[in-house]
């Protein structure tokens, strides 16, 4: 599915004046650093300081917070997507790894917007579909191929993977560990 279909409202959100769409480009760059080294807590003015702009600016692109971790949900959704088209080149249990793993990582690495995973939005509800449907061909073409349990759905998958990505761990060979186990437990 072209990313046009796909997230129609996050270039509708990017001002069309070059200075400004900088500017909005510089926020949501600051804003995901800002979300993934702080979690939800971080601060909407060390996010403007961030971007190289005023607080007015901010408010001006992003009314609420909320609007402003949409609009970075929309982009991580969007590369999610990216990513499953990507990979359905690859052989069938391979793809879904594969995707799985990425789903994993930029869940783990968005502690601000895991909270967007189970919160009441339209555009939320809406990426919530676009990342399911990009899984599930993915979960299909390895159920087809005898690889994972025909009786999982990728609503499965996804929440399984997502508490794996919500916890904390003693390093990254842990988490890996953790996930292995997870994702092998879908396999036949």
């Amino acid at each position: 599915m072209p990313v046009a279909e796909r997230v129609p409202a996050l270039e509708a959100r990017r001002p069309k004046r070059a200075d400004a769409a900088r500017n909005f480009d510089a926020l949501v760059a600051a804003g995901r650093a800002a979300f993934a080294e702080q979690g939800s807590t971080a601060s909407l003015d060390d996010i403007a300081r961030r971007a190289g702009v005023g607080i007015g600016t901010l408010y001006r692109n992003f009314a609420t917070r909320d609007d402003l971790i949409e609009t970075l949900y929309l982009g991580e959704v969007d590369a999610l997507a990216d990513a499953a088209d990507e990979l359905a080149v690859l052989e069938p249990w391979d793809a879904l790894r594969a995707w799985l793993d990425r789903f994993v990582s930029y869940v783990g690495t968005k502690h601000a917007l895991l909270d967007g995973l189970n919160r009441e939005s339209t555009v939320l509800g809406e990426c919530r579909a676009i990342m399911l449907s990009a899984g599930e061909p993915l979960l299909v073409r390895a159920q087809e191929a005898g690889e994972v349990d025909p009786q999982i759905t990728i609503g499965d998958v996804v929440k399984l993977v997502s508490g794996v990505a919500a916890v904390a761990y003693e390093d990254a060979a842990q988490r890996d560990r953790v996930l292995n186990l997870a994702i092998n437990a879908i396999r036949i």
